[in-house]
């Protein structure tokens, strides 16, 4: 289990941050799965990162997050009417370094903008693809739609009805375990990297899922499961800080 410190939940770290953020309307969805299933798809140098399941087993756990991105820009520059604000959903998993510095691996993010899943890739290493998405909002209910456009058969939906605000995760909870992270890895023209992200710690509150058709799991050459971890949050502020090699 990972205390705050181990997370960097406090630490800033020394070198600037190079971009903000806003992460909004999250809905976390989650199931565990052997972790013999997921270790081949790491790339060498993570390790399986695993938490206990119900019956008491270490398990891999297997994420699909579905969001609103805003006010993304640059340091120095203003937000961009058209280009700082999307969707996107990553499919990701939980990883560290021989027991150290604990992170997550993603195996897609799409997103609704095309610039953005350039430079992602480019210069992040990140695997992006660019797709036709939306999220939408009523009171409660949130829905989300996405169809890759390389894919023009994947064809997605998620809804979900969001309940009350729930206490922050605490270290030792499978909600902290999959949830407050703030350490990415990547591979970048063949070296493994790690980028580090700073926000407070996600406002949670309860979710229900009420249907669900996703495609982008086993895209990822994982095979899905039932979601049986749930949970919502309205959003953080985020800083975005630059990749350094492992």
């Amino acid at each position: 289990m990972y205390t705050e410190a181990q997370l960097g939940l406090r630490e800033l770290p020394s070198q600037p941050h190079v971009m903000y953020q806003r992460w909004r309307s999250l809905l976390f969805l989650h199931f565990p799965c052997p972790s013999e299933e997921i270790e081949p798809l790491l790339p060498p140098g993570l390790n399986m990162d695993t938490f206990p399941d119900e019956s008491g087993r270490p398990m891999a756990w297997v994420g699909l997050v579905p969001f609103r991105m805003e006010g993304v820009r640059p340091r120095f520059l203003p937000s961009v009417p058209g280009l700082s604000a999307f969707p996107e959903t990553n499919v990701r998993t939980y990883v560290h370094r021989n027991g150290q510095d604990p992170g997550v691996w993603f195996f897609s993010l799409d997103a609704a903008n095309r610039i953005a899943c350039a430079i992602a890739r480019r210069f992040f290493g990140l695997p992006y693809f660019h797709a036709n998405m939306q999220v939408l909002e009523e009171r409660n209910i949130r829905r989300y739609v996405s169809n890759r456009y390389s894919a023009p058969n994947s064809l997605s939906r998620i809804s979900s009805v969001l309940g009350g605000r729930l206490p922050d995760a605490q270290p030792g909870t499978l909600e902290f375990f999959l949830i407050e992270r703030y350490l990415l890895y990547t591979v970048r023209r063949g070296l493994l990297m790690s980028g580090r992200v700073h926000h407070s710690p996600y406002p949670l509150r309860e979710a229900k899922l009420e249907g669900i058709d996703e495609k982008p799991v086993g895209s990822a050459e994982i095979r899905p499961e039932p979601f049986v971890h749930v949970m919502g949050s309205d959003g953080v502020d985020v800083k975005i800080y630059p990749l350094e090699p492992i």
